[in-house]
């Protein structure tokens, strides 16, 4: 945080000083992304001027009082992409060749011949189209997959993610598509977007990859689908509960990957995160526009 400290007077406060330092405050850095603690200490006369959170989704900003406030939001957009777009793309190599499957047999010392998949050819659709969306489709393109979009505007010759449909498309969508891979925000828009309806939709062959938000998925129709064989599998890094708890039954499927929300975590996202927000302090002392603002109406950074 040094570089944070030579712009600016910093106060350091865990959830239950909060409520204290925030009518003083005039920025809010929540690098605590996990934590809700702040709508409940939010001052009725109103908060800082701008708050700033460590993450990409700011679903747990948007409670009422800041919406409606004059409070600027930004978010740390920028500082995952890659590295979740690596991860997907290791993810669909996992399905397409099944390594899942052989870490599983050589634990157990079991010597089984399958044969695999090409990812040539294959069909991605991504749902969602900021940042994070658009550096999946880059990379999953460049593997020979052909990737599709979904987002809340059509468009054809997207250079990321080839034809953009829109979201009220999706089912359709969903049944041309070998991988369905999640990286739209969390709105009212999208949550349960993945219930038993569109699992219905997707070919039984397909493969769910979910790095948005865990409550884009109706988790009980998820297993429901994956023990009927509606779907072949998932890869989930997200869920409706973190930690997942033990008695869920997606920690026992043999078609499903469990990642604790680490797909975007990389060596030094720690610190990528503080330069994004130092760089964006500098901005406002100097007076100059700040990146990342985010339009509190639609939960996300307007592209």
């Amino acid at each position: 945080m040094d570089a944070v400290e030579r712009i600016a007077k910093v106060r350091h406060v865990r959830e239950d000083g909060l409520a204290a330092a925030l009518p003083g405050a005039d920025v809010l850095f929540v690098y605590d992304f996990w934590s809700e603690a702040l709508a409940g200490a939010w001052p009725a006369a109103g908060g800082p001027s701008w708050v700033h959170i460590a993450s990409a989704g700011v679903d747990r900003l948007l409670f009422p009082a800041l919406v409606e406030s004059d409070t600027t939001v930004t978010n740390s957009r920028g500082v995952f992409d890659e590295p979740i777009a690596e991860y997907v793309l290791g993810l669909v190599l996992c399905f397409a060749k099944d390594l899942h499957t052989t870490l599983r047999l050589q634990a157990a010392g079991e010597w089984r011949h399958r044969e695999t998949e090409r990812l040539a050819g294959a069909r991605a659709l991504v749902v969602g189209t900021g940042p994070i969306g658009r550096a999946i489709g880059r990379k999953l393109a460049a593997a020979g997959l052909r990737v599709t979009g979904i987002g809340r505007t059509a468009r054809t010759g997207d250079p990321d993610l080839g034809e953009v449909l829109p979201d009220g498309r999706l089912r359709e969508a969903l049944a041309e598509a070998d991988y369905v891979v999640l990286a739209a925000p969390l709105t009212d828009r999208t949550r349960g977007m993945v219930d038993a309806a569109a699992l219905a939709a997707m070919r039984p062959t397909a493969r769910l990859v979910n790095v948005g938000r865990g409550p884009l998925v109706v988790e009980d129709d998820l297993v429901a689908a994956l023990r009927a064989g509606t779907i072949a599998g998932a890869a989930l890094d997200v869920f409706v509960d973190e930690p997942l708890p033990v008695p869920s039954p997606l920690w026992e499927l043999p078609n499903v990957i469990v990642s604790p929300h680490m797909s975007g975590d990389v060596a030094g996202w720690r610190d990528e995160l503080v330069r994004l927000f130092a760089d964006n302090l500098g901005r406002r002392v100097r007076g100059e526009p700040l990146l990342n603002v985010v339009d509190k109406r639609l939960g996300y950074v307007r592209s």
